[in-house]
């Protein structure tokens, strides 16, 4: 019996520790993507008639989710547009919130938390923020007090005169922004611009709606449209976020992603262009030396020869030089043999 149960438990440590690395993968992975002015990845929350049908207690708690008294916001970004939206949170309540850089390079936090009234914008002081540098930015509300900070800036505080309450959140979006209706003109006018650059770590209080996207379409609530490419653009090191290496494409999805299309892996072919023309000037530079090394030599071999012929000359027996003497020597030789 102990030996069968040991079995069991060998045999389910393979599935416990898949199970355990997707989950640890899809918690600590920084996931980064470049966007386009046409892409927008929509993320929808619980419908208002969803809540209605479950008549359970847990309604309740499925309501506060989506009624929020504070939110924690964090991304990163790298971009040089301006104006340009970075993330938008809209409401069946004619409520939004919106994050965007304004038209001088500086981030603006907007709240419009009562449907009667104008949004509210809160302005950092921070500057350059759309020079294509990565920066990231966290924002923090409970109630009506607001807290943002930006990259390593001091901490700015704000607080909103409205309803510390955001009623019945209905959608979060990354990039474009087709539902334009319930907007002022201004921010309508920026919505439908999308964004054009690389979102990289984006958390609102416990969804990452990005990472959803691109590693779980399949599961999530999240329609996408246009391209979005996953990339390494949120790495510190400096980069340009419109090149993206091993990516996965998600493009002109319209609706939800549960569709189940496949990620088709793309590798960009500039590194590879570069590599073969340093290969063939090398090899080039190679053959050209080879063909002066051998050029060299035989010119070499050619101004050698003469010597090598002039020294066999003389040391032959044969040469009329050498002969000379034997001429000398018959005569003497044939008049001693005479005089005896």
């Amino acid at each position: 019996m102990e030996r069968l149960l040991s079995n069991q438990i060998t045999r389910s440590e393979p599935l416990l520790y898949r199970v355990w690395s997707g989950l640890y993968t899809f918690c600590h992975r920084e996931v980064s993507a470049v966007f386009k002015s046409t892409t927008s990845a929509r993320y929808s929350f619980r419908e208002p008639y969803e809540q209605s049908r479950n008549a359970s207690a847990l309604s309740s708690s499925i309501y506060s989710e989506v009624t929020l008294r504070g939110e924690n916001i964090s991304l990163s970004f790298r971009t040089r547009q301006s104006p340009a939206l970075l993330l938008y949170v809209s409401s069946y309540y004619k409520e939004h919130l919106a994050l965007l850089i304004n038209k001088h390079d500086k981030l603006e936090v907007r709240y419009k938390l009562d449907g009667g009234r104008d949004a509210e914008v809160l302005r950092s002081r921070v500057r350059n923020l759309a020079d294509g540098q990565l920066h990231t930015l966290v924002v923090h509300r409970h109630a009506d007090a607001v807290a943002v900070q930006v990259d390593q800036n001091p901490r700015e505080d704000f607080n909103l005169t409205a309803d510390g309450e955001f009623n019945t959140i209905k959608a979060l979006v990354l990039g474009r922004v087709s539902e334009s209706d319930e907007l002022d003109p201004e921010l309508a006018r920026l919505a439908s611009l999308g964004f054009t650059g690389c979102l990289s770590v984006v958390q609102f209080n416990s969804i990452s709606p990005l990472k959803a996207a691109l590693l779980h379409p399949d599961t999530s609530p999240v329609a996408i449209s246009g391209p979005l490419v996953q990339s390494q653009c949120g790495s510190s090191a400096p980069t340009n976020a419109d090149a993206a290496e091993n990516t996965h494409h998600l493009s002109d999805q319209s609706g939800s992603v549960n569709t189940g299309q496949p990620l088709v892996n793309s590798v960009r072919t500039d590194s590879a262009l570069i590599g073969g023309v340093i290969a063939v000037v090398v090899f080039l530079a190679a053959l050209a030396l080879a063909v002066v090394a051998v050029f060299l030599y035989r010119r070499k071999e050619t101004y050698g020869n003469p010597e090598v012929k002039r020294t066999n000359a003389e040391d032959s027996p044969e040469s009329p030089f050498n002969a000379q003497p034997d001429s000398h020597n018959a005569p003497s030789e044939t008049a001693k043999e005479f005089f005896i």
